[in-house]
């Protein structure tokens, strides 16, 4: 009975080993649980910066020793502690990798002159970029490297042709774009407008502005602008037997895309035809009444008529940067059965909406009689104009009664290739302050705001400052306690430029001269009477024409030594 027993108590041991534990709530963990990413966190995570190429610390430059120490170069790994102790100076003390990005690693090397003997000292620092145009983050690191070019064999030979085959070609990658949830993520709370220079979208992709890219041939993949005004000319090739199926000869392909009023936005601006003008094959042009009918090319007899041979885009915007509305004037042609190929001018222009363009004073060069354009150019910004053409550079203008008092405020416009002189004559008593007329009298030869720069031509735009040619000043004064200004004589240089069958008038320089006299203290009770007196004169520069040929044509012909044998 004992015996049973123990068996029976052993078995039950055994029972107890080998059943499972019992289950147990789960326990917290230690370790906290992290968070999940916010968008900004995936965002920088998917713009990061480009891993470095070179290390800093391993790259010396002033390295040219073999296995030898080179002079005062702190980075060279053949030097000792022995020989540095010797170097007067780090020939390079900074060495850095890519230049372009924003944020890099750089080494510092220097020299601790007081320890004894002097040693090197090495830093390794984060180092930043202090230039605007550095690469911050990279979502396309192929670009930072020279790819490997595709070789052309017998399997990829039309591939390769239909992709590089043609004069222009995009290189753009696929994978250019980054991830558009991360994009959607950043540009959700972002409000979109146009800015100077981004590209006009359209529906399917932007607004294109035919253009020569390498050779004279249209290229269409020239985006325009916002708010650059363009003028491009370019030759197509076309075929008469095919030149209703040539997309870039139809006035379709320039107004079947609506314009977005703001970037990435639904709203859509259709492109209407503001005119359309039709050239004859002798130049003759005819504006059509009806400009709301497409006219499609198509072919009559041996020509093809309605060919599009200019197109001038006008976009108006309003002062948020959104466009409100966009129009196409044409100009429609003819080409015979011989015409190989046409050339064609495209134009797009910018007005702001309630506002009038600024009025032109020739095309490019200036007209006789047309005022000259001038006007300001505030510190980073391009040149502003008066919106009246006749207000932007002036003179004082004579008035009847020729009293200065009352002819503050009377201007002439400065008209080009016109000399002009005007004045008025100003009583000066005893209580006049010497420097309230100063400047009063400066007020009226200047007028209320002198321009700083003079338009080049007659056709500079505001945005092309090198187009604009900056006033100089010259004052001719005396020795004196006083002096007041008494006349402004403004020069204007000029030249004849382009070809000598039609040359245009522009200007090279603007000096405007202030000659001041010394007031003298009168008695009480005297006047003086002084006058004063305002110039332009225009001053035509140009050298003489001179007619260029070729020269005449060398013969360099060369004898055989034997030639005259045997006489000589």
């Amino acid at each position: 009975m004992a015996v049973a027993l123990g068996f029976g108590a052993f078995l039950l041991f055994l029972l107890l080993l080998l059943l499972p534990p019992p289950l147990r709530a789960a326990e917290p963990s230690a370790e906290p649980v992290a968070p999940p990413e916010t968008s900004a966190a995936v965002l920088a995570r998917t713009r990061r910066g480009p891993a470095p190429v070179t290390d800093v610390a391993k790259l010396c430059v002033c390295d040219l020793l073999v296995a030898q120490c080179d002079v005062n170069c702190c980075c060279d790994p053949d030097c000792s502690a022995a020989d540095f102790s010797l170097f007067t100076t780090c020939s390079v003390p900074v060495v850095t990798g890519d230049s372009r990005l924003c944020s890099q690693k750089a080494a510092i090397y220097s020299l601790d002159v007081e320890a004894n003997p002097p040693e090197r000292v090495f830093k390794l620092i984060d180092q930043v970029n202090p230039s605007i145009f550095c690469i911050h983050a990279t979502n396309y690191e192929q670009a930072l490297t020279f790819s490997s070019p595709e070789i052309p064999t017998s399997d990829n030979f039309d591939q390769l042709l239909q992709q590089f085959g043609s004069t222009t070609f995009s290189a753009e990658p696929e994978g250019w774009d980054m991830n558009t949830d991360d994009q959607n993520l950043s540009d959700a709370n972002e409000t979109y407008r146009y800015q100077y220079g981004v590209p006009v979208q359209t529906v399917d992709a932007f607004l294109r502005l035919p253009s020569p890219v390498v050779s004279s041939w249209c290229s269409d993949g020239n985006p325009a602008g916002f708010l650059v005004n363009q003028a491009t000319k370019c030759i197509r090739s076309v075929s008469v037997e095919k030149c209703d199926d040539i997309q870039a000869v139809s006035m379709l392909f320039y107004i079947n895309s609506s314009i977005l009023a703001v970037p990435k936005s639904s709203q859509m601006v259709n492109i209407s035809v503001q005119s359309i003008v039709v050239q004859s094959l002798n130049g003759m042009r005819t504006l059509l009444n009806e400009s709301d009918v497409l006219r499609l090319p198509m072919i009559l007899d041996e020509l093809c008529i309605n060919v599009v041979l200019g197109v001038s885009y006008h976009i108006t915007y309003t002062d948020k940067g959104e466009i409100i509305e966009a129009a196409a004037a044409f100009i429609l042609g003819a080409i015979n059965k011989g015409a190989l190929s046409i050339e064609q001018s495209f134009e797009i222009s910018f007005t702001q909406v309630n506002t009038s363009p600024v009025p032109l004073s020739g095309n490019p060069g200036y007209v006789v009689g047309l005022p000259v354009r001038a006007g300001f150019r505030p510190r980073g910004s391009g040149i502003i104009q008066n919106t009246n053409k006749y207000r932007q550079l002036t003179i004082l203008q004579s008035t009847s009664s020729q009293d200065c008092l009352a002819a503050q405020g009377a201007r002439a416009p400065v008209l080009f290739g016109y000399n002009m002189i005007s004045g008025c004559k100003l009583r000066i008593t005893a209580a006049m302050k010497c420097q309230p007329l100063t400047q009063a009298l400066l007020d009226l030869l200047k007028g209320q705001s002198f321009p700083e720069y003079v338009a080049s031509f007659g056709n500079s735009q505001a945005q092309d400052v090198l187009d604009w040619v900056p006033i100089t000043h010259l004052y001719i004064s005396e020795q004196s306690s006083c002096q007041i200004p008494v006349s402004l004589e403004i020069e204007v240089k000029w030249t004849k430029y382009g070809s000598l069958v039609n040359p245009q008038a522009r200007i090279v320089n603007v000096t405007a001269t202030i000659t001041t006299t010394t007031l003298k203290q009168l008695p009480s009770g005297r006047e003086r009477t002084i006058l004063i007196t305002s110039s332009v004169v225009f001053t035509d520069v140009s050298s003489p024409a001179e007619p260029g040929y070729k020269a005449w044509p060398t013969i360099n012909a060369k004898l055989p030594f034997d030639f005259f044998f045997p006489f000589v």
